[in-house]
């Protein structure tokens, strides 16, 4: 990739996109000379207009892991439906050992979340709704498998004039 390509990526996705540290996990390794410590970090980024991505990477200091975790969620935008301030229909996905679901709720009720859960919703601009994770409690794959229910929401009006009923 080349410096204008990705002054050309920030500009598409620019500074409107609002970053969250999710989860940084330490990982040590003995050596010779004693540890070694490298980090990992999980990013969420997302613009509260329903467009968010996620990013997930490792590096020998925290700054690092951090910075490389941004540019890959950056790079990793998905765009999924809403209806007004929640979703349009009942979700639930699975990813490895997560599962995660995600229910439509009436205005006023507030996103109802477990923290990962809540931050990936809350940036994609999600007001009202009712999440349960089910299962594993590991952050990356509760992120994973909210994206993944996100990304398979369906708008109500285009799949009823797919199947031909009209709304």
């Amino acid at each position: 990739m080349t410096k204008q390509d990705a002054k050309r990526r920030t500009e598409d996705y620019g500074t409107e996109f609002e970053d969250k540290v999710l989860y940084i996990n330490r990982c040590s390794k003995v050596v010779k000379g004693g540890r070694k410590f490298s980090f990992s970090a999980l990013i969420v980024v997302g613009d509260g207009q329903g467009r968010i991505g996620f990013g997930f990477a490792k590096a020998n200091e925290v700054s690092d892991a951090i910075r490389k975790g941004t540019e890959a969620a950056r790079k990793n935008v998905l765009s999924f439906e809403m209806e007004g301030t929640t979703i349009p229909h009942e979700i639930v996905v699975e990813w490895d050992g997560a599962r995660v679901l995600l229910k439509p709720a009436p205005e006023g009720t507030g996103v109802i979340a477990g923290s990962k859960v809540r931050s990936v919703l809350e940036l994609g601009g999600i007001k009202d709704i009712v999440a349960k994770s089910y299962g594993s409690s590991n952050p990356l794959n509760q992120v994973r498998a909210t994206f993944k229910a996100l990304s398979g929401l369906r708008n109500r009006k285009k799949t009823f004039e797919l199947r031909g009923l009209g709304s």
